[in-house]
């Protein structure tokens, strides 16, 4: 059967390297290293996620690796330290690309063996002014680069000339990583249409007595029979468990009568999806219910308007809790006039956090929000999340029939040149469409 998911080039990533360097200068040197295995007890490793600088610097999904960019080096720029091909490894652990592969399958200029990499990288370092490197990520290699500089340091009267200043890579690679290419789109849109798929699926299965942990069972089947893994621990809360914000135990049945909180989404090649629908266990809202899910909606759809190219970061954030704030005062749950709920921000009790984030190959990806204490204008080519949401916990001083109501809608929005793109956008969430879904699944299941 014929592969049609989407790649990144080869050439994606030469680019993305010939950037970087064209903005380090001739007298700069870029080090990143990969990520390293991590033990989840005793001899047992987590699955490998390579560290997402170096993915995107390199393609090279190995541990035990380091990048290093040397502008204007007459052997060549790109220099990738690795392990070298084992058998004995390779029958253990998979295949390895080995020093032939570096160059080979991955464009390096050099490869070395990672081994030898004290007694090579600080020649590399010699007569370079700058070291462009993100301090504070990895104590340990951190120790190794100072332990590099210093033995160059060790040798100024035999004329070696030690780089003078380090600089955080974060400065420069973060900024690059914020403007999606249309190959990464691509990419980001194959990880949303499994997501979107995955949570029709449980929203059409959902019924009272399901638990919790079947839902999230649902959503790792759908993405690792398409080839993804989960971009990060998925979130099913019902009931009282839809107000805990980063709820993962999964664990609980389904009540009758409850909501249900989904925030999940795949991760294709290294790419994030991030997706959160809140429905109704047995599939009809209560009114109170539905009334806190409109409010929501209605904010979410005031964010989105919001994400414009020249509007800013907090724009969309502001439009959500205008509408939050509204909501909450019309319903009740606050009082006192508008203007003071969002000035004096009593509208947090119910809705605590920002309405998204930053999206790409982390799911909380990086990229400044704000530039000289302003925030940030949104630009072609960003793309964040927009989930407003309302918690409400048990309170005596809250009528009892808004108890327990957990609502967050999330979806993922690309900044284009002339407005955005959703690019979950196929997923229902109208009150209507989300309990027609459900009712189709019923139906589905009586036979």
């Amino acid at each position: 059967m014929k592969n049609n998911n989407p790649v990144l080039p080869a050439k994606e990533f030469a680019d993305r390297r010939e950037q970087l360097m064209s903005m380090v200068g001739p007298d700069g040197i870029v080090i990143v290293p990969s990520a390293t295995v991590l033990i989840r007890n005793r001899d047992a490793e987590f699955p490998f996620r390579q560290d997402s600088d170096f993915q995107y610097l390199t393609n090279f999904n190995e541990p035990d690796a380091v990048a290093v960019l040397v502008p204007e080096r007459e052997e060549g720029e790109f220099i990738l330290f690795c392990r070298e091909k084992d058998p004995l490894t390779e029958r253990w652990t998979g295949r390895m690309a080995g020093l032939d592969g570096a160059r080979e399958l991955y464009q390096a200029d050099d490869a070395f063996p990672i081994e030898d990499i004290d007694e090579i990288l600080p020649g590399l370092m010699d007569r370079r002014e700058t070291v462009h490197y993100s301090m504070g990520v990895n104590t340990e290699f951190d120790n190794q680069v100072m332990s590099w500089v210093n033995a160059l340091k060790a040798k100024i009267r035999n004329g070696v000339n030690p780089p003078h200043e380090f600089v955080s890579l974060d400065l420069l690679l973060h900024d690059m990583r914020l403007y999606k290419t249309k190959a990464e789109i691509k990419l980001m849109k194959h990880a949303a249409k499994t997501s979107v798929a995955a949570h029709e699926r449980a929203m059409k299965i959902c019924e009272p007595g399901i638990n919790e942990g079947q839902l999230d069972a649902e959503f790792l089947h759908a993405f690792r029979w398409n080839g993804m893994v989960p971009a990060y621990t998925s979130i099913v809360g019902g009931g009282e468990n839809a107000c805990v914000l980063h709820y993962i135990e999964n664990n609980k049945p389904l009540e009758d009568g409850d909501l249900v909180l989904i925030d999940a989404g795949a991760e294709y090649d290294c790419y994030a999806s991030d997706i959160t629908r809140t429905f109704p266990v047995n599939g009809k809202f209560s009114e109170p219910q539905r009334q806190i899910y409109q409010v929501v909606l209605d904010a979410q759809y005031a964010a989105i308007e919001a994400a414009q190219p020249g509007n800013t970061w907090d724009d969309p954030h502001a439009a959500a809790v205008k509408v939050i704030s509204q909501g909450l005062l019309d319903l009740g749950l606050l009082e006192g006039d508008l203007e003071t709920i969002i000035e004096e921000a009593t509208y947090r009790e119910f809705f605590m956090h920002k309405t998204g984030h930053w999206l790409g190959m982390d799911v909380h990806d990086v990229g400044d929000y704000k530039i000289d204490d302003e925030w940030r204008v949104l630009e072609q080519g960003m793309v964040l999340t927009v989930e407003p949401g309302i918690y409400i916990n048990p309170d005596p001083k809250i009528d009892e029939k808004w108890w327990n109501i957990g609502v967050r809608i999330e979806d993922d929005v690309l900044i284009t040149r002339d407005g955005n793109d959703v690019l979950t956008g196929k997923l229902v969430k109208e009150v209507a469409e989300v309990e027609a879904l459900m009712a189709k699944g019923k139906a589905e299941r009586a036979g």
